[in-house]
């Protein structure tokens, strides 16, 4: 027996992705300026589906809750100094990606001067370009496997998670401000 957490979120701050880019047609062309580059591939770097409807992958929630577990520290009640971290590491599951409304022609973007590796003081800085969400909302099924952890404290998390860790580029979690979102509502069912 497990529960499933559906969670309904919205965004509190505007959503950037910066998907790596494999294809070998994505590459930086010899001559090609830097500006003319990324303005060539920047809607390349939302993750998208085969309709091109932007997604938020699995794993930026994933990570964000599991982060903001950490973060938080919450110890569990007669577990002396332990806290829920491990258990929401490995009892906490979310395989559904989130489908926006968004498509990719409809993204606005994000353009300015930034490290050409994408570490900060790292050097040389160039121009660069990536794709902007303003606004989004959705819902997402969340496998709560282990029962240590209450709804209580997975609400806790979950609310950190969007307030101070967030999802995609430049989120708090890293200095930024890009990816903080809100729960609307969780509604709990047992899954036998």
């Amino acid at each position: 027996m497990y529960r499933i957490a559906t969670c309904k979120l919205k965004s509190a701050a505007a959503y950037s992705q910066s998907r790596q880019l494999t294809d070998p047609s994505l590459q930086r062309k010899p001559n090609e300026t830097w500006e003319d580059y990324e303005e060539r591939i920047w809607r390349h770097k939302a993750h998208a589906d085969e309709n091109g409807h932007v997604i938020i992958p699995p794993a930026a929630f994933k990570q964000a809750i599991d982060a903001a577990a950490k973060y938080l520290s919450i110890q569990i009640p007669g577990k002396g100094k332990a806290t829920y971290t491990k258990h929401f590491k490995s009892g906490v599951i979310i395989s559904d990606l989130l489908t926006l409304d968004t498509t990719v022609d409809e993204l606005d973007s994000y353009a300015g001067q930034m490290n050409s590796d994408g570490v900060r003081g790292s050097g040389k800085r160039v121009y660069r370009r990536f794709p902007e969400v303003r606004h989004w909302e959705g819902t997402i099924p969340v496998g709560v496997f282990d029962d240590c952890i209450t709804e209580d404290v997975f609400e806790k998390v979950l609310r950190g998670a969007g307030s101070f860790i967030g999802i995609g580029r430049f989120r708090p979690e890293n200095g930024g401000y890009y990816g903080r979102f809100e729960a609307e509502s969780i509604d709990w069912q047992e899954v036998a």
